[in-house]
């Protein structure tokens, strides 16, 4: 097993260790089982992976393309204009 040394700040080391004791685990059980956890997921569920995009879009509802041209008309119906101010006028 490799070794990692990480430096952080006392009261971040503090709260961590009063995690650990309120779980009986050690500082270093918590952060194997917290660090563990962020790469144990696999890559096709990762949010914003190609996988997890394509599922997504499998996922009810499925659209129709009435369905986003209604979309596209009442945002374009919420849009307020743009009003140009002559900032250089005498």
């Amino acid at each position: 097993m490799a070794n990692l040394i990480i430096e952080m700040p006392d009261d971040l080391v503090r709260s961590l260790a009063g995690i650990a004791a309120a779980q009986r685990k050690s500082v270093q059980q918590l952060a194997l089982e917290q660090l563990s956890s962020l790469v144990e997921v696999a890559p096709g569920l990762r949010a914003g992976s190609p996988a997890a995009v394509l599922r997504v879009m499998q996922e009810p509802p499925h659209l129709s393309s009435a369905d986003v041209d209604e979309l596209d008309a009442v945002i374009a119906a919420g849009r307020l204009p743009i009003r140009a101010r002559d900032l250089f006028s005498d």
